[in-house]
């Protein structure tokens, strides 16, 4: 197989990839995303569910249940006493960890109100630019860590342009399963006009499933 052939079956495979998966997980949590406090914070509240030992499917009705119970800001998830967190969780299937997310949920949302004034665009404006600082301030709170932090940054890369391309371990291992390459420039190159964020949801459900990993490239031929 030529250069040429070999790029552009690779091609192929994030077409039929991008076709098939190119949805992100806000769009899956009923999150309609904008650079605005409220869609950012319920991002933040994705992330820090999706990062836990427990499926997606279950994260994401959790962030669903804690939107119905009218916890969509920080300024109302401090005011919510601990089992009123707890009970939301509960009605999303979120029960494994149900009492120490409420209780971070809780501490997070008082640490964003006094820090960043309950403004995720404050956070982005000290990080100024700097991707890896905002990474850091991220880990900042409560129950967001490393695959928190990055699962923000690959979701938000949609209306924070200067984080984009953020395709991170977990996306790169879905590349590497599918039989493409492991460089972000080169994936983003491949892929074309597709946008980063849906890339990266894309990429990241390919390493969570492995069907997902052997199928795409089968029907790219």
């Amino acid at each position: 197989m030529s250069r040429q052939d070999q790029a552009d079956h690779l091609a192929r495979v994030i077409e039929e990839l991008v076709r098939e998966h190119g949805r992100t997980y806000a769009e899956d949590a009923g999150i309609r995303l904008k650079d605005a406090p409220q869609p950012l914070y319920q991002l933040l509240l994705m992330a820090l569910l999706l990062s836990a030992r427990i499926r997606a499917s279950i994260a994401l009705a959790a962030v669903r249940a804690l939107h119905e119970a009218g916890l969509r800001d920080p300024r109302r998830m401090a005011e919510a006493d601990w089992q009123e967190r707890v009970d939301a969780l509960g009605r999303g299937g979120y029960r494994r960890y149900d009492e120490r997310t409420a209780t971070q949920l809780g501490e997070g949302a008082r640490l964003l109100t006094e820090r960043w004034g309950g403004d995720l665009r404050r956070m982005r404006k000290e990080a100024d630019g700097d991707v890896p600082a905002l990474r850091g301030l991220l880990q900042e709170i409560p129950g967001i860590g490393p695959a928190g932090a990055d699962i923000f940054l690959r979701e938000v890369q949609r209306v924070w342009p200067e984080v984009a391309p953020h395709l991170d371990a977990k996306a790169l291992a879905g590349a590497e399963r599918l039989g493409l390459p492991k460089d972000p420039g080169k994936l983003v190159e491949l892929a074309g006009n597709t946008e980063p964020a849906v890339l990266a949801a894309a990429l990241v459900r390919a390493a969570l499933d492995k069907k997902v990993a052997q199928e795409v490239p089968a029907r790219a031929g």
